[in-house]
C-alpha cells in the first residue's frame, strides 16, 4: 500500500488483520506493532516478521499513515493517551474497539483527530470477516481509502454515515460468530442425547454448520428460501422447525441476545 501502519495490539484480531495485510502484499517493514505482552509479541514477530515494541514511544519519530487501535475496550482508557501526539496531523486513527465511539476518541485525542470507527468480526482470521465502518469529518478521501484497504484485506466492508447503528452492528455481526459456534455446540450435545457417539456428533454438527453457511454464501438465495427448500411438509425437518419456530423458540431468543449485546455495546462507550 505504500503507507506506514502502527498497530496497537497483537492479539487475535490484531493478528488477523496482520495476516490479511501480509497476504495483500504489505511490506512487513511498513508495520510496527505495539504489544506489551512478551509472549504475544514473540509470536507476532516470528509469524509476521514485523517490528514489535512495547509502547508507542519506541516506534520512532515519524508519524504513521494509520494507527490501528486493536486494544480491548476495557483497556482503551489506559492505552489511548500515549497516542495523543499523533493526532491532528496526517495520521488517521482506525479503531476496532467495541463500543468506543468517535466522540470518545475526539475527547481523548482532540477534535482535530481523523477517526474511523470499525466493527470487524472473527471470521477475519480466515479472510471471511465483515466489517462495518464510519468516519468523522476530519478523515480525508485518501485516509478513507487507506482504512477501507486495511479492513478489506480480511473480508467485506460496509460504510455507514449513522454511527448510531454501530451498537446493533456489534450485536449482530461482531458478536454473531459466537452465536453460530454455540449452535454447533448445541447440535453436537443434542446428537449425543439422541444416541450418537460424541466424536461423530461433533463432526456432524461442525460440518453441517460450516456447509450450510457456505451454501448460504454461494447460493445467492435468501436464508428463508434455503430453509424452505430443505423442509418437506410433514417431514423430519418440519418437526424440528415446529419447535425452533414456535412463539418461544429461536427467534425471540436471538432477538433478546442481540438486544443484550447492543445494550452492552452502548455501556462500553462509557
Amino acid at each position: 500500500m505504500g503507507d506506514t501502519i502502527l498497530l496497537a495490539g497483537g492479539g487475535k484480531m490484531g493478528s488477523a488483520l496482520l495476516a490479511g495485510w501480509m497476504e495483500c502484499g504489505v511490506n512487513p517493514g511498513d508495520v510496527t506493532v505495539i504489544e506489551p505482552d512478551e509472549e504475544t509479541a514473540k509470536g507476532v514477530t516470528e509469524r509476521f516478521g514485523v517490528t514489535v515494541v512495547t509502547e508507542p514511544g519506541e516506534a520512532g519519530d515519524a508519524a504513521p499513515s494509520a494507527v490501528v487501535l486493536a486494544v480491548k475496550p476495557q483497556s482503551m482508557d489506559a492505552a489511548i493517551p500515549a497516542y495523543m501526539g499523533l493526532a491532528g496531523g496526517e495520521t488517521v486513527f482506525l479503531s476496532i474497539a467495541a463500543g468506543k465511539t468517535i466522540a470518545y476518541f475526539e475527547d481523548h485525542l482532540g477534535p482535530g483527530a481523523a477517526i474511523v470507527r470499525a466493527m470487524p468480526n472473527t471470521p477475519a482470521a480466515v479472510g471471511r470477516g465483515i466489517t462495518v465502518a464510519t468516519a468523522n469529518a476530519n478523515v480525508g478521501d485518501g485516509q478513507l481509502r487507506l482504512c477501507d484497504s486495511l479492513l478489506r484485506a480480511v473480508g467485506v466492508v460496509a460504510w455507514i454515515d449513522d454511527e448510531g447503528l454501530m451498537d446493533a452492528v456489534t450485536a449482530v455481526s461482531g458478536s454473531g460468530p459466537a452465536y453460530v459456534f454455540l449452535l454447533a455446540e448445541c447440535m453436537a450435545e443434542a446428537g449425543v442425547e439422541a444416541g450418537l457417539p460424541a466424536d461423530l456428533a461433533a463432526e456432524l454438527a461442525l460440518a453441517t454448520v460450516a456447509g450450510a453457511g457456505e451454501l448460504l454464501h454461494q447460493s445467492g438465495e435468501a436464508a428463508a428460501t434455503l430453509r424452505a427448500n430443505v423442509t418437506s411438509p410433514g417431514g423430519t425437518t418440519a418437526a424440528a422447525l415446529d419447535i425452533l419456530m414456535a412463539e418461544t423458540g429461536l427467534r425471540p431468543l436471538i432477538a433478546k441476545a442481540v438486544a443484550a449485546a447492543a445494550k452492552r455495546s452502548r455501556e462500553l462507550a462509557g
